[in-house]
């Protein structure tokens, strides 16, 4: 067993690398990486089985008892449910004893039918949904390749996954439109029933800014939604990024892409199976992710100890100076790492979205104090 570095935990297979939409600010396909293009658009069957064999290898070496597997595009689902099945139990059927695997597929939902959720549901795949919101007009940039709207089919299959197949319900991914209504985004995304909500911020960096920023405050856009849910008065959802921004506010340990020093535990297996840091990454400039590693050729270790992998996982060390010497830092940790980059500069620099992120953690801090104080006792009837 190995007792050193930071084994990673969450694999990230590219099962099929196209997709049926045309999302207009797609920044995998659309954005300035190229290097899908010169990929298979399927992973060949020799792919899968040495990525499988990879896996269990990385678990047996670092005694892990429990790994993810997201089933990743493109449009996973282009691979046929059945083959996203046999993959994950030939992940399974390699792991060590002791070790399970937690498999995800995560789709645009369009192709979402009942038998197909039958076959995935039978090999204990949860479901993870990409929308913009619960509504058409939230989702009007996400377009099929001949410029149709994906709604329809989209919410036919969240809602089919929400009333068939609760159980294999992993949530909803929403990427933050400033524009949109922060309330009534939130609101809609609920009538979609996710069990959890992932709000990230769009990619973006100093050279290349994300949507209308300097225009809108997305802070202010999170801190909404926050209050929304903060004063729920019961959980109608988890939202990963407000737990774990309490979680952090608190002391306790949290995992996540965007907020904390946690090392990171994630690498992608493309569809030729080459061994790449994660995607976002692609939205900063041409070969960002690349570690020149393969699955045939290379062992999960030796992505470790690539120097983009490796300054993910030492923490502040990594940071630039002013992140280093902010007291938000544990519960920020920097932001998330592509949207340091600044060209000339690398990811040495604070996230594009640092006013943002302050906003957010000093309005959760605020609410979590001030909630947490007992109210007066009333003085009504001579109650001292």
């Amino acid at each position: 067993m190995s007792t050193t570095g930071h084994p990673f935990r969450q694999f990230i297979v590219k099962v099929h690398g196209r997709c049926n939409l045309a999302c207009t600010y797609c920044y995998l396909y659309e954005g300035p990486d190229r290097t899908w293009r010169t990929r298979p658009a399927a992973a060949a069957p020799a792919v899968l089985e040495r990525t499988a064999d990879r896996i269990a290898e990385h678990a047996r070496t670092h005694g892990l008892t429990a790994v993810s597997l997201v089933l990743h595009g493109g449009e996973p689902l282009l691979a046929g449910a059945g083959t996203l099945a046999r993959f994950t139990e030939a992940v399974r059927t390699r792991l060590p004893a002791g070790c399970v695997v937690l498999p995800t597929v995560q789709t645009n939902a369009t192709l979402l039918t009942e038998d197909r959720l039958t076959v995935l549901a039978r090999h204990g795949i949860r479901i993870g949904i990409s929308l913009d919101g619960g509504r058409a007009e939230h989702n009007a940039r996400r377009v099929d390749h001949a410029g149709r709207p994906s709604w329809p089919a989209a919410a036919r299959g969240a809602l089919l996954v929400a009333e068939r197949f609760p159980a294999s319900y992993a949530g909803v991914l929403t990427v933050v439109d400033p524009t949109l209504d922060p309330v009534e985004t939130y609101d809609s995304l609920l009538e979609l029933r996710p069990p959890a909500l992932d709000l990230l911020l769009p990619h973006g960096n100093w050279s290349a800014p994300p949507p209308h920023w300097g225009e809108v405050r997305y802070g202010d856009w999170l801190c909404a939604v926050f209050d929304r849910w903060w004063s729920a008065g019961h959980r109608e959802t988890r939202v990963r990024l407000f737990e774990e921004c309490l979680a952090l506010l608190l002391g306790l340990p949290a995992a996540t892409e965007s907020l904390g020093l946690a090392p990171f535990d994630a690498l992608v297996v493309e569809t030729d199976g080459s061994i790449e840091q994660v995607d976002s990454l692609k939205s900063a400039y041409e070969g960002a992710a690349r570690t020149g590693l393969d699955v045939f050729r290379h062992a999960f270790d030796d992505a470790a100890r690539h120097p983009g992998v490796a300054a993910r996982q030492t923490g502040a060390a990594a940071l630039a100076d002013d992140c280093r010497a902010c007291p938000l830092l544990t519960v920020c940790g920097g932001g998330h790492y592509a949207h340091r980059y600044r060209a000339g500069h690398g990811f040495r620099n604070p996230s594009v979205y640092c006013a943002d992120l302050q906003r957010l953690i000093r309005h959760v801090s605020g609410r979590l104090t001030v909630d947490a104080v007992p109210a007066p006792a009333s003085r009504e009837g001579g109650t001292p």
